[in-house]
């Protein structure tokens, strides 16, 4: 491992957040405290489809999958699982588990066509109308601003290497506050920019599709500068008092064993940058909270490193009131015979779920604990979840014991982290619904909810049911046996 991980150290030792064992609750080592929001998730063009009607503008996802062989089957989210007309079902079903809370996306080129400029009011009608709908089920929206589908204008200008884009969300973030803050509060700016700007510039794996090398840093960076002026537009536009967050992804590293050693391992691990690459988590998280690149992440990048120029950095770090942490597996990590983090490799025939994750639901501990003993903000898990072998059985039942078991496992770890003294103050499981999953298309099924492509039914998975019992309880079941 690059020495660099050495000089990572833990950052002083803070108060905890408000401890949780004041609260009857916690009596129980797998109940929730009762204020915790138990909510579902997806994203917009995962479930909406309706790609060609009132109005919206292509994404670079339209266009991404209709080039042959970058997805899987051939599959596109024109029609997806046809959300943007069964949005009342949908919420409907969610109402009938009792989830408190739904975070979504809005599609950017079904309220700007362009990108920029001209509103589409039909487009924009649709969220006005679900973020009702959803008030009226006693549903508490979170809405997410960017989940990946950028404009297809918008690349055609440039895309995210373009440092025009942090006005571009400004503009697309003023019109969705504008018309929905007198009754949405709870704001996401961008989710996983990992991923979009990793796979979409470094990988070519996810659109635009190209390795371009030299735009990578660029477009880090000014995904970084949107976020900051998506925050800004909020705080100073919303009619309601706003909270404001983000939904990063990282490697979550896992200790080995419960040593003082491993620990400082893991946690040392977790917040480098060892290599040119974005699945991190400091490289995006200090500049947007500690107002500062990672000095090992400058040294890996080296001369690529992104152009700063006067008042970036203080765009891009904006106040946050939570940390969404999305987060489905981790790595092990030991101290090495040297006392330098190394990783310990998962072991033959260790479970991994359908889409071939590995199974390690104590990533749910150690990576909120983590999180917040470095940032000190609130965390929210705004995903976790997996991917199984899911479909309608001959009586009609989706029986998914393994989303249950996993799930319930990940809960466990995730209640720990709290009684360690992390403040986590929700859970969002992903998804709601089967969907598309990108450039797996349909292939991979995430959802609570069984839908059939063909004909858009919806069939509630016993996950579904588990899962309303934990909401309605506010607690986890014992494990069986």
């Amino acid at each position: 491992m690059p020495s660099e991980a050495q000089s990572v150290r833990p950052i002083p030792e803070l108060p905890l957040a408000p401890s949780i064992e004041s609260d009857p609750g916690a009596a129980h080592p797998t109940a929730f405290p009762k204020e915790f929001l138990w909510g579902a998730a997806s994203s917009a063009y995962q479930i909406e489809g309706a790609a060609e009607i009132d109005g919206r503008g292509p994404s670079i996802w339209d266009a991404y999958c209709q080039t042959p062989g970058r997805v899987f089957g051939g599959h596109t989210g024109d029609v997806a699982c046809d959300h943007y007309h069964r949005y009342p079902e949908d919420v409907g079903i969610m109402k009938s588990l009792g989830i408190r809370a739904y975070r979504f996306s809005a599609s950017w080129s079904r309220v700007l066509p362009d990108g920029t400029g001209r509103v589409n009011e039909k487009g924009l009608g649709f969220y006005d109308r679900l973020v009702d709908a959803l008030l009226a089920a006693g549903i508490e929206p979170w809405l997410t601003l960017f989940h990946w589908d950028l404009p297809l204008a918008l690349h055609h200008r440039g895309g995210w290497p373009n440092r025009e884009i942090a006005e571009w969300a400004g503009e697309y973030a003023q019109v969705m506050v504008d018309r929905l803050s007198d009754r949405v509060t709870r704001w996401m700016t961008i989710n996983e920019p990992q991923i979009f700007v990793g796979h979409g510039y470094c990988e070519g794996s996810h659109p635009p599709g190209k390795a371009m090398v030299a735009d990578q840093l660029a477009a880090a960076h000014n995904a970084m500068r949107a976020h900051g002026r998506m925050a800004q537009v909020i705080r100073a536009r919303a009619k309601k008092a706003p909270m404001v967050g983000w939904a990063p992804v990282g490697r979550t590293m896992i200790p080995h064993t419960e040593s003082a050693a491993d620990i400082e391992a893991a946690r040392a691990l977790m917040f480098s940058v060892t290599q040119p690459a974005f699945f991190n988590n400091t490289w995006f998280a200090d500049p947007a909270i500690l107002g500062r690149y990672p000095e090992d992440g400058l040294r890996v990048f080296g001369p690529h490193a992104p152009d700063i120029r006067p008042g970036d950095m203080e765009l891009i770090r904006q106040p946050l009131d939570f940390y969404g942490a999305n987060i489905y597996s981790g790595e092990r990590v030991r101290a090495g015979a040297d006392g330098k983090p190394e990783i310990v490799p998962f072991g033959p025939g260790h479970p991994q779920t359908a889409i071939r994750w590995w199974v390690a639901p104590d990533a749910l501990r150690w990576g909120p604990r983590f999180l917040w003993e470095r940032y000190r903000v609130p965390i929210a898990i705004t995903e976790n979840g997996l991917s199984s072998m899911d479909w309608v059985g001959e009586d009609g039942r989706v029986r998914d014991t393994m989303r249950i078991d996993l799930t319930s496992r990940f809960l466990r770890q995730l209640r720990r982290a709290m009684h360690d003294g992390a403040n986590v103050i929700g859970y969002f499981h992903w998804s709601i619904l089967d969907n598309f999953e990108w450039a797996e298309g349909y292939k991979e099924r995430f959802g609570l909810v069984h839908v059939d492509f063909a004909t858009q039914k919806r069939t509630v998975k016993d996950s579904a049911r588990w899962y309303a019992d934990v909401v309605r309880t506010g607690t986890v079941p014992p494990r069986q046996g």
